[in-house]
């Protein structure tokens, strides 16, 4: 569906304030990262997982209100096995014995019955945040290795760039917000899931771009390097909105009705592909262009007998 047809945006022209933009708002996600510093979930801090079995029509929302009338904070509740169980997971300092006392309390008419208990060390935490961490370095080596191979090593290191724009900025948003209060965004597992999400579906959107960029370029022979790139951004705007409007209105529907276990991968995935169409629109695209300028200039110099300039 072509909501826009034959567009003439200047993408590139905009470029030198849209990267100053980009570089202030990353400098300042990074700050408040430093500042404020995340607030490690459950599966990273350290904690327990407690199987409970409730009789009677409990709801997740029932429980979810006890535990934290009782002073637990950060608990995570899911439905387990069969209907009245339930799996509660708690920082370590609330264990499974003051768990157990809450849901007596506040189902005094209730059979409470412990399934099973599991605990997560602090040390067994640090692995975690560790792995999640090489997780996401190595998203970025394995994407660059893939986009120079399909393209260009630069057209890589474009994605690249975009991407480590994507995911500082999504995640400094993550650590305010929770600050603020506003949202529960702990960084736990579902975080950590959000983001690498996030990376696949940004780096989808510039391939598609640098796709286009490699069929104008045979289309197109002679064309300004700079108009080929706006040009292929322009054709490809349409699927581009397309993309993201059906996938935010599944998002806002998600953070919505999804309870607290799913907002915080509903929230860094609408905030991370606004920040990622952008930053493939214009950061990715616009290094690309400028290294391009930067060779082009190294050849022209090297052919007039002047100084080789490196880039």
């Amino acid at each position: 569906m072509q909501y826009f047809n034959k567009t003439n945006i200047d993408f590139i022209g905009k470029r030198k304030i849209l990267v100053t933009f980009s570089v202030s708002l990353t400098i300042i996600a990074i700050l408040a990262s430093i500042i404020w510093k995340p607030v490690l979930g459950i599966d990273f801090k350290g904690g327990s997982e407690i199987a409970v079995q409730i009789s009677g029509n409990q709801s997740i929302g029932d429980i979810r209100k006890i535990i934290s009338d009782g002073n637990i904070k950060s608990a995570e509740i899911k439905s387990y096995g069969e209907a009245g169980q339930f799996l509660i997971r708690v920082l370590e300092e609330s264990g499974a014995d003051l768990v157990q006392e809450i849901l007596k309390k506040g189902f005094p008419n209730e059979t409470i019955t412990i399934l099973k208990v599991d605990k997560i060390g602090p040390k067994v935490g640090s692995e975690l945040l560790l792995d999640a961490v090489w997780a996401i370095l190595l998203s970025f080596v394995a994407i660059l290795i893939y986009v120079a191979f399909r393209f260009e090593f630069n057209f890589g290191v474009g994605a690249i760039i975009a991407l480590i724009h994507d995911v500082i900025i999504t995640f400094g948003l993550v650590v305010v917000v929770n600050h603020l209060g506003l949202v529960d965004l702990e960084l736990n597992q579902t975080i950590l899931a959000g983001m690498l999400t996030v990376i696949g579906y940004s780096i989808n959107d510039t391939v598609i771009i640098m796709d286009r960029v490699r069929e104008n370029r045979e289309k197109h022979k002679g064309m300004n390097f700079a108009k080929l790139v706006n040009l292929s951004l322009n054709e490809t705007l349409s699927r581009t909105l397309n993309t993201v409007l059906t996938t935010v209105i599944v998002l806002v529907v998600l953070f919505i009705f999804g309870g607290p276990v799913l907002q915080g991968f509903a929230f860094c995935m609408f905030w991370g592909i606004i920040f990622g169409t952008y930053s493939s629109l214009f950061i990715a695209s616009s290094y690309i262009v400028w290294r391009n300028e930067k060779v082009e200039k190294n050849i022209t110099n090297s052919k007039t007998g002047k100084k080789l300039v490196t880039a």
